[in-house]
């Protein structure tokens, strides 16, 4: 078990609208929400890049400059943070993620590692939105990783269910990555793997025995146990207003700091130190 947390705050997501929630899409207000997840414990930011031009702040953009722009605002809030970039794309375009990284050489990308039906049904029983497919055939992710590998950037493999855990291993026998290996273990998505505490010992189990481990929970209240849970068993820790708006009591949250506050303290309730960005580049493995 890692005897240091290190915690990663998810800034703003691709699916949140700003005018229905208080997520970030300026470079200012991403500054302004690093900061206050940065002083509150995380040392990585895991951001997704919106729209600049007014009234467009809930679609999603791969624009080259509007992610340096963001960086840039990010790393002068946040000295030594480390930057997660995301890389999700639905259908064969993703010329725009690969370019993202390409050009901004982050120290981490999140790579997601296999294909799942994206699907939520409504209490009502209608989907909640028109089913869809977030296709991650191995080809796909064989451009993501040769990217990855080209400028430093070490990829964090987004696993929404067991079999994507063990397609990572796959991954490393042929040959496609053969560097620092990092799992995200997705939990929540109605139709990927659940946020039950009690499935982290098979994943870990399934997963390369060198390699990092973290959990995205998903949800509202419910997720918290999965957090401590986490901490417990030596994982580290994300959360922000990608995740979820809630805390364990049930207070919706207005900014990723207090959702920080609260995994942090998951951390140090399983008596585990809160890693600094310094010593979050020395266990994550990344050279810059």
């Amino acid at each position: 078990m890692s005897d240091k947390a290190v915690i990663t705050c998810a800034l703003n997501g691709v699916l949140t609208d700003p005018k229905q929630h208080n997520v970030p899409v300026t470079p200012e207000q991403m500054a302004r929400e690093a900061k206050a997840a940065f002083d509150a414990g995380a040392s990585i930011m895991h951001i997704h890049l919106r729209q600049q031009a007014p009234n467009k702040g809930h679609l999603p953009s791969w624009e080259v400059a509007v992610s340096k722009e963001i960086q840039q605002a990010i790393r002068e809030a946040c000295p030594g943070v480390i930057i997660n970039h995301t890389s999700g794309v639905s259908g064969p375009n993703y010329s725009g993620a690969l370019d993202c990284i390409r050009e901004t050489r982050p120290e981490i990308a999140a790579c997601n590692a296999g294909s799942l039906n994206y699907l939520k049904v409504k209490a009502d029983n209608t989907w909640a939105w028109p089913p869809m497919m977030f296709d991650n055939a191995v080809e796909k992710v064989k451009d993501y990783l040769d990217v990855m590998n080209a400028v430093g950037t070490i990829p964090e493999f987004e696993c929404f269910d067991v079999g994507i855990v063990r397609c990572v291993g796959m991954y490393r026998q042929v040959g496609m990555y053969n560097g620092p290996l990092e799992y995200n273990f997705v939990m929540g998505v109605a139709s990927g793997m659940p946020a039950d505490p009690e499935l982290l010992p098979i994943l870990i189990k399934l997963k390369r025995p060198e390699a990092r481990w973290q959990v995205t929970a998903i949800g509202r209240e419910e997720i918290w146990p999965l957090h401590q849970r986490c901490a417990e068993l030596g994982g580290h820790l994300r959360t922000g207003l990608e995740d979820t708006f809630y805390l364990a009591d049930g207070t919706k949250v207005t900014s990723n700091g207090q959702l920080i506050e609260a995994v942090a303290a998951c951390a140090r309730r399983a008596g585990r130190e809160i890693a600094s960005p310094a010593e979050a580049r020395k266990i994550f493995g990344t050279n810059r």
